[in-house]
């Protein structure tokens, strides 16, 4: 009978020989991992983890999607405590934390603080790591202190309201306002009028995101093309992950209000590797090293939301988690086994793992419910998922109902994904699989990727 080895439960990652584990039988490796979160995110990492040999995968409340690749358990991602009796009755070895409020609460640090949870690795920076999502004047202080590339900005709140007003008049539109804190992906406004930019600016202090704008970070409009370009960090060493470029408003030709994201396509023909070099000896390595220098315990994701102007990379905003839609696109071009990368970041031995990434084009196609971003209505029954032949379909979300029938029970509903040679026929297959998908309703955008084609078009007939 071959070995089988129970990590953490009989060892602890400060004796534990990284090299010892690679020499194992990997087939024998018994791998119990926890995903917490409920999104599209936390569908297609629980996909890519179960793909290793030997995992099991919780999900942690997880959706009806989650439950195909693992199993679902009814515990909220901020119920620390639930979590931990999680980790000890399933005799969890990894912990993924997908959302950002998590972190930005110091799950990290609850775990690190608990004598019996310090010895299960967890993907996801501490509590200060985590403050370069929780807090916008944070992430911008931090840049200016490491010479990253970002936009002109000012923090105001209530008491430097006018110096807010004159900073706005001095740029020019559009203005862009953030909610400092976290406000569900909604606390930032671009404006095209100085007065309307004043005026909003006023109502954000006075609570229209709440305690999120509190704090108000006003930043000049950078003009070029965003993509977002994910890192992996065991705080010394880091892998760059598939990039990915999202689309954020609900309309096609990018019209209309802002969503969580409405599709995706990886790769990104304008990364080339000159930017991507720009990215990772301007943003990336001084980002690593400010963390070092203030001490941030920082094992897992960064996610750089970048503008590429005139081929120069400026940061947008970090994330401290993966990206979503993005995540359903970059996990389906993720070479290797994604639990032994994982477990490699957690230990801070990222520099031992094989990692590779498929030369193949992603295309993620969000179907919503109708009414989003604004009103919707939850619960309406979907047809068509076991027709789907040429895709992964991420639930984003979804649920079962009494019947045991998936619904819909969410804005966002499910991303359809397909991989194929260029981005041209990665639509094709994805649009002709999202047609396969019914529910009362439903939306989706008709034109992902269409910008990517014609600027590498464009290109080609410019090098001619």
């Amino acid at each position: 009978m071959e070995n089988i080895i129970m990590y953490p439960a009989e060892v602890s990652k400060d004796t534990l020989d990284w090299k010892d584990l690679q020499g194992q039988n990997i087939t024998a490796l018994r791998k119990n991992v926890l995903v917490l979160g409920s999104g599209g995110r936390e569908h297609a990492l629980a996909w890519k983890l179960a793909q290793s040999n030997g995992a099991m995968v919780y999900v942690a409340p997880g959706n009806a999607g989650t439950a195909q690749v693992g199993v679902n358990v009814p515990v909220k991602v901020n119920d620390f405590e639930g979590i931990k009796r999680l980790c000890l009755e399933k005799s969890i070895h990894l912990v993924v934390v997908g959302p950002e409020q998590p972190l930005v609460d110091g799950i990290v640090d609850f775990f690190h603080a608990d004598e019996v949870l310090c010895h299960i690795p967890i993907i996801g920076p501490d509590r200060m790591g985590a403050m370069l999502e929780g807090s916008k004047a944070f992430a911008k202080s931090f840049m200016q202190r490491y010479g990253i590339p970002t936009a002109k900005c000012l923090t105001v709140t209530q008491e430097n309201l006018q110096e807010g007003l004159d900073f706005l008049a001095s740029l020019k539109a559009p203005y862009v306002l953030k909610a400092d804190g976290l406000a569900a992906g909604k606390g930032v406004l671009i404006l095209d009028s100085l007065a309307e930019a004043q005026t909003e600016l006023g109502n954000m202090l006075h609570g229209k995101f709440g305690a999120a704008s509190e704090k108000v970070v006003i930043e000049e409009f950078l003009k070029g093309i965003e993509v977002s370009v994910f890192v992996l960090t065991d705080g010394e060493h880091y892998l760059l992950l598939p990039e990915a470029k999202d689309y954020k408003r609900i309309g096609d030709g990018d019209h209309g209000l802002n969503t969580g994201g409405m599709g995706a396509v990886s790769p990104v023909p304008f990364c080339t590797p000159d930017f991507l070099q720009k990215v990772e000896q301007r943003i990336v390595q001084p980002t690593l090293h400010g963390l070092k220098s203030e001490n941030i315990d920082y094992k897992g994701f960064i996610f750089l939301g970048l503008m590429n102007c005139e081929g120069n990379p400026y940061v947008i905003e970090y994330n401290v988690r993966m990206g979503d839609p993005e995540t359903e696109a970059v996990m389906t071009r993720i070479e290797g086994d994604f639990v032994e990368i994982l477990h490699a970041c957690a230990l801070g031995r990222l520099d031992r793992v094989h990692y590779a990434k498929s030369d193949k084009t992603a295309v993620t196609v969000m179907m919503v419910s109708g009414g989003y971003p604004e009103a919707y209505q939850k619960g309406k029954l979907m047809t068509g998922m076991d027709l789907l032949t040429d895709s992964v379909a991420f639930h984003a979300g979804t649920a079962f109902n009494e019947a045991g029938e998936v619904v819909t029970a969410g804005g966002r509903v499910i991303a359809v994904t397909a991989l194929a040679d260029s981005i041209a026929e990665a639509r094709t297959k994805a649009y002709s699989e999202v047609e396969k998908i019914r529910f009362d309703g439903e939306y989706h955008r008709r034109d992902i990727g269409m910008d990517l084609m014609r600027n590498a078009e464009c290109g080609m007939r410019n090098e001619k």
